[in-house]
């Protein structure tokens, strides 16, 4: 048990900022799944952004409290200017998210959900990158 907690000390922002990607992702596919499953037809190119779209608020939303407190553990008083950075973050990889699904999905029409699940691997790694970079920087 000492070498599990010794590696995971060693690696703890990295392990824990998996974990909540992870969790971050599974929510953001749920709420693209249920978009797509009960109201919008991602066979129409408007319909299958604003699904992402709908998804993307509720994922932002979840990881940036999480992110904040268990993955960067931030103490920075200047939330909103935190926050703002996030989002803007956030909007840059989502305009990503929705090119990449546009070529996927509409141009080469291949299935919405595993373009959907592809595209958010690489999200995922480029989240990481602007919140450790950009966003969360000055943690303490």
């Amino acid at each position: 048990m000492n070498l599990i907690n010794k590696i995971y000390k060693k690696n703890e922002e990295i392990i824990n900022y998996i974990i909540i990607g992870i969790l971050t992702t599974l929510i953001s596919l749920l709420t693209y799944y249920i978009c797509v499953k009960t109201f919008l037809n991602p066979n129409k190119a408007i319909e299958l952004q604003i699904a992402n779209i709908i998804s993307w608020i509720t994922g932002v939303s979840f990881a940036y409290i999480t992110n904040r407190k268990y993955v960067f553990k931030s103490k920075n008083e200047q939330i909103s200017k935190e926050i703002t950075t996030f989002i803007t973050s956030r909007i840059l990889t989502l305009l990503i998210d929705m090119f990449l699904m546009y070529i996927l999905v509409t141009s080469l029409n291949i299935n919405d959900k595993i373009s959907k699940l592809t595209v958010q691997i690489i999200i995922i790694i480029l989240n990481y990158i602007f919140s450790k970079l950009y966003v969360f920087k000055n943690k303490k």
